[in-house]
């Protein structure tokens, strides 16, 4: 299953089982704002990071972001603390990581905590952690500042989505503990 077929897949049990949360997500991103995007970040997104995107740009209105944290989102989805993020935000937090040198620390290219064909889609508001997609595969790796970098955590953006789709089948079904679904939304306890 590919991307585009996971996502809405993902969309179809969020609108069935929290439709409160789905009523909040945008619409998708144009052509142009993702090639601004990549031209300013110097880099061409992935196939899948970018179909997704023209799906839905997950970026929040301007007037809701708050200038004072590293990344905004949608809250309550696909978890607690994080978000997943719009193309302006992952422009944002790619800006924050991306080094000169195409890595970070430039002492340890092969085992860096950041590399620039790395690109965020997923993050807490503080930018410490996070999911990104590498532009070079397409497979989905994690950062943990101060912890080892795990690259292909999972194969591709689409296992990422079908792991948000079953978290969310458990979560309607009463099969998680630090979730439940009230007046259709997702509530975190």
């Amino acid at each position: 299953m590919g991307v585009v077929e996971s996502w809405s897949r993902l969309m179809g049990l969020l609108r069935q089982h929290a439709p409160g949360n789905h009523a909040e997500l945008p619409g998708p991103a144009t052509e142009r704002m993702l090639a601004a995007a990549e031209e300013r970040m110097g880099v061409a997104l992935h196939p899948d990071l970018r179909a997704w995107l023209l799906l839905n740009n997950l970026d929040l209105p301007e007037e809701d972001v708050d200038p004072h944290v590293a990344c905004c989102g949608y809250a309550g989805f696909p978890d607690e603390t994080s978000f997943l993020l719009g193309i302006r935000a992952m422009e944002r937090l790619y800006a924050n990581h991306s080094r000169p040198e195409g890595f970070d620390p430039p002492d340890e290219p092969d085992a860096p905590f950041w590399r620039n064909e790395w690109v965020p889609f997923f993050s807490d508001q503080d930018g410490w952690h996070g999911l990104f997609v590498d532009v070079r595969d397409g497979r989905v790796g994690s950062w943990f500042v101060g912890d080892v970098t795990v690259t292909g955590k999972y194969e591709s953006l689409a296992h990422y989505f079908d792991s948000v789709a079953e978290l969310l089948t458990r979560i309607a079904s009463g099969d998680h503990p630090g979730c439940e679904v009230v007046e259709g939304r997702l509530v975190w306890s």
